[in-house]
């Protein structure tokens, strides 16, 4: 279990959120919904909440919401005392998609209501370049009770303003690339700015920021590992972090962030090692343009 109470994130629509969250990508690693796969993806789950953590981030393009579901289901934990995100498939896109979209996503978890429900890409590239009647289509969601919050991912300063210029609504959260060596602050500014909350997707660097030397010594200094240190940082900047582990150990580490602080200077010192657009290890979400097999995102037709 958790030693330390996590603390929560109050969206800007009065939502409270874990700021420590258990991540699903690539649980499991090939994105097949296989009988074995959704098995494994309940067990890891499972332990997840076990262990204490109660915001579960999953997504339609990770082939694992049955799996989730079933893991939540065989928790035993009170559905209120847990936090669910999935994301919008950026092959459902179109406004008639998005309804049918998110009913297949609550289908396979087994949920009455969805906490919170992202658009995983603005993919601007695609569907004529029309992003804003998805995130119309998504915030009429809100309306019918089974969903309580509407975000975004991966957006970029103009992907936000554009929404809210065009809709009027503005999403609670941004989940973003965020890690030590790939601020963001570009995006992050917009979105802060604004209100949103910032999610930090890998943010450990997808691992590599380990090994890193002031890193390293910073974590002997403090006896902490180099990934409490890193957790640490983004949860003083406000961050809300869900780093991904199918190990035990390192499940309970990183829950474990809240008995040491870093000080200015410590914090200072770690964002220092951003190396702007050369540290994005992700996709840039200006190009980024995939769609799962069998999609086709033609171009919007406004009536």
């Amino acid at each position: 279990m958790a030693t330390q109470p996590i603390p929560n994130i109050i969206l800007n629509n009065g939502v409270a959120i874990p700021q420590i969250g258990f991540g699903t990508l690539n649980v499991p690693p090939d994105r097949t919904p296989s009988d074995e796969n959704t098995a494994k993806t309940a067990e890891i789950v499972g332990l997840a909440i076990a262990l204490g953590y109660r915001h579960i981030d999953t997504a339609q393009m990770y082939g694992n919401e049955r799996g989730v579901g079933q893991g939540i289901a065989a928790s035993g934990i009170p559905r209120e005392h847990l936090f669910v995100t999935s994301k919008l498939g950026n092959g459902n896109h179109r406004p008639e998609d998005v309804r049918r979209a998110f009913d297949e996503t609550m289908q396979k978890l087994g949920l009455d209501y969805l906490d919170l429900f992202l658009m995983h890409w603005p993919v601007p590239t695609l569907y004529g370049g029309d992003y804003v009647s998805t995130w119309k289509a998504m915030t009429e969601l809100l309306a019918g009770g089974r969903l309580r919050s509407a975000g975004v991912s991966n957006f970029q300063p103009n992907h936000l303003k554009r929404i809210i210029d065009e809709t009027g609504v503005t999403p609670v959260v941004n989940q973003i690339e965020v890690h030590p060596g790939f601020n963001n602050d570009a995006a992050r500014n917009a979105a802060m700015s604004r209100g949103i909350a910032v999610e930090a997707w890998s943010p450990l660097g997808q691992g590599r920021l380990l090994e890193n030397t002031a890193i390293r010594g910073l974590a002997a200094r403090k006896r902490k590992t180099a990934a409490q240190v890193i957790l640490r940082w983004h949860i003083q900047h406000g961050h809300i972090v869900f780093p991904k582990t199918m190990h035990r150990e390192r499940m309970q580490e990183n829950l474990n962030l809240f008995d040491f602080e870093l000080s200015p200077a410590e914090v200072a010192a770690i964002d220092a090692l951003d190396q702007g657009e050369a540290g994005r290890m992700g996709p840039n979400p200006d190009t980024f343009a995939w769609v799962p097999s069998g999609a086709t995102p033609t171009p919007k037709v406004k009536l």
